[in-house]
């Protein structure tokens, strides 16, 4: 990717005249920094001083002191180094789990919500502004697609949570706002950013991808046999609920979706983890729960079971029956958990903390922060 498709326009109204193209230098690869710097008349070296600083945080070129004054310069004007603002924050009081509406250059919002767990930091991002899947317990879809986001916006999520929270992400999960595999090219680019040992340098195995399955691009990224986790959200094993509840299967069915899943196996030898939202009366009967484990039979695999989380504009509810479709899932030789639901005061689940600013008139209200989880 040459700089010349990095380019980011800086606010709403010269993104609507066209103007004002920067260089999006933080989706540049260390790679390419380097030969665009060549290009310049400046040494290779002087990418990784950059990449270094771009990924420690440096919101202008001028924080990189080991750079010539007239470099700094240079870079000032051909590019812009994105950093979102907080417009929202809540923590959590039960578990300080934490939930940033961040403010883009260009004024739309996403959401980024940071777990603590034993074993580490988790940092759960968003892929686009929006989405267009359509699934009908997800709050994110409600107000369809914006855009994608760029892969500095990706690792800004990553980046700024770290900084604004004060403590190391050791775990990513691309389960926010937006359909991963509906930006593939940007998500592709995001993972080899995050993955640079001089970046953040989060390995692979600490990163889990979750998709609603569409299936070419699951076909498409076991190529590039990635040693992360890829988590299909399926929350049904038949095609007549799945399609209900979630459009995008009337096109693919779930046959064809669990072959896809046994051939990414097969290419990567990686495990896949299937998402299983529990609805009441939808998809938590026991001949439910018997058909997922034929579909599973002999493909290792896991099923994470989902409490659901209710939105106020869907009819759905949350399931009763979590601890017997677990139970019958366990008899038949499936290997099942049950998340751990996290940030139950705040508004954590994916889409509710956008939708609720959206409703309010504005998404970008960055006088109305709650640093301790309170509502104002």
């Amino acid at each position: 990717m040459t700089p010349d498709r990095l380019k980011i326009r800086t606010d709403a109204a010269e993104r609507a005249a066209g103007e004002h193209d920067m260089i999006d230098i933080k989706s540049m690869t260390q790679e390419e920094l380097g030969v665009w710097l060549k290009e310049q008349g400046e040494p290779g070296f002087r990418a990784k001083q950059i990449f270094t600083w771009l990924h420690r945080g440096a919101t202008s070129f001028d924080e990189m002191t080991n750079l010539s004054k007239s470099l700094r310069e240079r870079l000032s004007a051909q590019c812009v180094i994105t950093h979102p603002e907080v417009a929202r924050k809540q923590v959590s009081a039960q578990d300080g789990t934490i939930k940033y509406l961040w403010r883009l250059l260009d004024g739309n919002c996403i959401e980024t919500v940071l777990m603590r767990y034993h074993h580490g930091n988790t940092v759960c991002i968003s892929s686009q502004v929006g989405c267009r899947m359509g699934c009908a317990f997800c709050a994110s879809t409600l107000g369809g697609k914006v855009r994608d986001l760029t892969p500095s916006e990706m690792i800004d999520q990553v980046l700024f949570t770290q900084l604004d929270a004060g403590v190391p992400i050791s775990n990513i999960v691309l389960m926010g706002i937006g359909e991963p595999l509906d930006n593939f090219d940007t998500v592709l680019r995001f993972l080899e950013l995050v993955n640079h040992p001089d970046g953040l340098n989060i390995g692979m195995r600490h990163i889990s991808l979750s998709t609603c399955g569409l299936t070419e691009k699951i076909d498409k990224l076991a190529e590039h046999r990635l040693q992360l986790t890829l988590s299909v959200s399926l929350h049904a094993p038949d095609d007549e609920t799945r399609s209900k509840i979630m459009p995008v299967n009337r096109g693919i069915g779930v046959e064809k979706l669990f072959d896809t899943c046994r051939r990414y196996f097969e290419t990567t030898g990686r495990r896949i983890s299937y998402e299983y939202a529990m609805i009441d009366g939808v998809n938590d009967s026991d001949a439910q729960a018997d058909l997922l484990a034929r579909h599973l039979k002999g493909t290792p695999g896991h099923v994470n079971l989902i409490p659901l989380n209710e939105v106020k504009e869907s009819p759905l509810k949350p399931s009763r029956r979590v601890a017997e479709f677990q139970r019958r899932l366990e008899r038949q030789g499936i290997t099942v958990t049950v998340r751990r639901k996290l940030g139950g005061d705040i508004d954590a689940s994916c889409g509710q903390l956008r939708r609720k600013a959206m409703g309010e008139g504005s998404e970008s209200p960055a006088d109305k922060v709650w640093p301790d989880g309170r509502k104002d």
